[in-house]
């Protein structure tokens, strides 16, 4: 099994699309890239604490490839709003790749850079940060299958 980790605004719209792939196993909602040692939502929601609301996905790379969750990353969100997505505005917000092997680090480049070619944004420029996993924070239980546990649809933003 593998690991890929994104930030794309609220995860639970993320987790969502993620949990529908086949070969993905898991999918955790959590926090990353800040610099407490531990952190909980009501810390994050403020935007003071530097993480970003993630989804770690648990992956069989022999059933799923990584460029695949990448292409599913990229076409769930809008990666030209700086620390925004929809309604959802702060840091904790933004469009974030976190890497775990430097293998990850080159897809993730390139297809940031084939995005950025695509032009399928115009001339806005492509924010998203593609940056090394730091410590996942796990997030609370209530935010685990929250749009499933609340039988609503996805949050998911259409572009």
């Amino acid at each position: 099994m593998a690991y890929a980790t994104f930030g794309a605004g609220c995860f639970w719209g993320v987790e969502y699309f993620f949990k529908q792939v086949e070969g993905v196993s898991n999918c955790i909602c959590g926090y990353m890239g800040g610099q407490d040692q531990f952190t909980t939502y009501a810390e994050v929601k403020t935007g003071n604490t530097g993480h970003a609301e993630v989804v770690q996905v648990e992956y069989d790379p022999n059933v799923v490839a990584y460029e695949t969750l990448l292409s599913i990353f990229w076409k769930n969100h809008n990666p030209t709003t700086l620390n925004q997505q929809g309604e959802d505005v702060g840091s904790q917000y933004r469009s974030c790749v976190f890497y775990h092997t430097p293998q990850q680090q080159l897809l993730a480049q390139t297809a940031k850079q084939a995005l950025i070619n695509s032009k399928k944004w115009g001339d806005k420029p492509i924010v998203t940060q593609i940056v090394e996993t730091g410590t996942f924070h796990e997030a609370e239980e209530y935010h685990q299958d929250y749009l499933a546990k609340n039988n609503l649809p996805s949050c998911h933003i259409s572009f």
